[in-house]
């Protein structure tokens, strides 16, 4: 499941599909059919009926290797959730903080992306270097008063989220297509309780031989 803030509201919250759609942004093909397909539920029954005569300990195996096998399911696959491979000691920062108490944390901690918070750790966006400059060259003769500006009186760009159980594999794909550089993971209660980035993933990839990012 994935979500976007904007501004500490949520505008979205649904499926990785749901987002390619409504970013207008065309999804990588599924290399596998899915589970709640119904043609697979009435392959899986056809293929009851046709082993209705045989006995009913080889039928149920009959049937369930021809569901597995039409679901290009690999049951020896281990799925891995993005919990399991996020950065749970956040480093955030207040929305009241100023933009230049940003920059100092971004180098003092030397972190690509600083998730920025309102009161109970809150997502109300994602802060980078980048995006600092940005607001700096849109008007260069005043950069030392942007420098004080808080970070809630800026127009911070939406921020696309993911909830603790989703999918790495998902969360891979989202990050590859729409060019992110990491994703805060947020609960049902819009709190921030991890976030995963590109450095992350290579980490997991490095040390889990097994984890596969691509279904």
């Amino acid at each position: 499941m994935f979500a976007i803030y904007n501004k500490g509201n949520v505008g979205f919250r649904s499926t990785a599909d749901n987002l390619y759609e409504l970013k207008n942004l065309e999804a990588p093909n599924e290399a596998r059919l899915k589970p709640d397909d119904d043609t697979l539920f009435q392959n899986y029954l056809d293929n009851e009926e046709k082993n209705k005569k045989q006995s009913n300990n080889q039928a149920q195996n009959e049937a369930v290797k021809a569901y597995e096998k039409m679901a290009n399911l690999d049951t020896l696959e281990e799925v891995y959730q993005v919990q399991d491979l996020m950065t749970k000691n956040i480093i955030y920062i207040d929305s009241n903080a100023t933009l230049n108490e940003a920059y100092e944390l971004l180098k003092d901690k030397q972190v690509s992306h600083i998730p920025i918070v309102s009161f109970g750790k809150k997502i109300v966006g994602l802060i980078d270097k980048k995006l600092i400059l940005n607001y700096l060259i849109e008007d260069l003769d005043n950069s030392k008063d942007i420098l004080q500006r808080k970070l809630e009186d800026f127009y911070l760009p939406e921020v696309i989220t993911a909830d603790p159980s989703a999918d790495i594999r998902s969360v891979c794909k989202v990050m590859l297509d729409f060019k992110l550089g990491a994703i805060p993971i947020v609960n049902e209660e819009d709190i921030i309780v991890g976030i995963v980035s590109k450095t992350d993933i290579i980490k997991a990839v490095s040390h889990l031989p097994k984890l596969q990012l691509w279904s």
